[in-house]
């Protein structure tokens, strides 16, 4: 009675909090996310088996729906300049990595799929890496849980320390794609700072997803394996979005609502990544690599924010 009684709470709460974010605007971004975690730790994942997919689904169809409201010569502008930008990164953020694994004594295997997620974005390339390193389950659920856990620190935290440092909505855009792992709290992140805001930092964090397919083959090779690469479709969808907004403009109006469903299933994509956030997930990373990430990513983090403070 007692087990069932408290799956009830747990479903009540999770539907509840669910309800609110779709119908009403009560509940922010960063609210969603911190509800989300709160549920998930106090109560569990509601659904283990199916939350994870259906996030990944929702995210994806958000940032697409986002495409609508961002002209296409934008996204060829900050892509140009993002190739730079996410190539040093990249590069940058394995090296370190590497080291610092040898420093912590971090398995060869987890730190490539710790380093690839950072350096890309997150989950997704985690996802896409490990088969060509033939990652057990442990080493996957260990580097994702690492990235969940960050992400949902850098949705609060880059914010506050964008404001408190008056970086111009360019300057915080770049560093948010750059600095962040996956799109929901790069998108997230850069939503709480501004319009403009928002726009480079989708462009850019998508233009670095591109990045999957070559760190795949390379990895395929140092590795010896032959992992397939799985290849993030919806940036093609999300360019396609962009396509009919800046040559269709006579769907204006349609376009707006699109966008507007699109900031609502983000809200909602954070909810649910937070809620998949519980207890067990968090008992399944050492200190070690926990260390690990968070040091490389304070790294590239303080890195790339000095960068933009005085290059940009």
């Amino acid at each position: 009675m007692e087990i069932s009684s408290r799956r009830y709470i747990q479903l009540g709460i999770f539907w509840l909090l669910l309800l609110l974010i779709v119908i009403t605007d009560l509940i922010s971004a960063p609210i969603a996310l911190f509800s989300g975690i709160v549920l998930g730790l106090v109560f569990g994942n509601p659904y283990p088996a199916k939350l994870s997919k259906f996030t990944k689904y929702s995210l994806q169809a958000s940032v697409v729906g986002l495409g609508f409201g961002i002209n296409l010569y934008q996204v060829a502008e900050t892509g140009l300049l993002g190739f730079f930008y996410t190539a040093i990164s990249l590069i940058a953020t394995m090296v370190v990595g590497l080291l610092l694994a040898k420093l912590l004594g971090v398995e060869k295997k987890l730190n490539h799929l710790i380093s690839a997620g950072t350096a890309i974005c997150g989950g997704s390339a985690i996802a896409a890496v490990a088969p060509a390193i033939k990652a057990s389950e442990k080493e996957i659920s260990v580097a994702l849980g690492v990235v969940f856990i960050l992400n949902a620190l850098a949705l609060f935290v880059f914010p506050f320390i964008g404001k408190q440092l008056q970086l111009s909505q360019e300057q915080f855009g770049v560093w948010a794609a750059i600095a962040i792992h996956d799109t929901s709290s790069v998108v997230g992140a850069a939503t709480l700072f501004g319009e403009k805001a928002l726009e480079i930092a989708t462009t850019l964090k998508l233009t670095r997803a591109l990045w999957i397919l070559p760190m795949v083959l390379i990895t395929g090779f140092l590795f010896k394996s032959e992992g397939k690469a799985s290849f993030p479709k919806f940036i093609l969808f999300f360019l396609i979005a962009s396509l009919f907004s800046t040559f269709l403009t006579s769907l204006s109006e349609v376009y707006g609502w699109l966008t507007l469903l699109a900031r609502k299933g983000l809200v909602i994509s954070l909810f649910l990544t937070g809620a998949g956030i519980s207890m067990s997930l968090l008992r399944t990373i050492s200190i070690r690599p926990f260390l690990q990430g968070v040091v490389l990513w304070l790294i590239v983090a303080t890195g790339s924010l000095l960068a933009v403070y005085y290059v940009i």
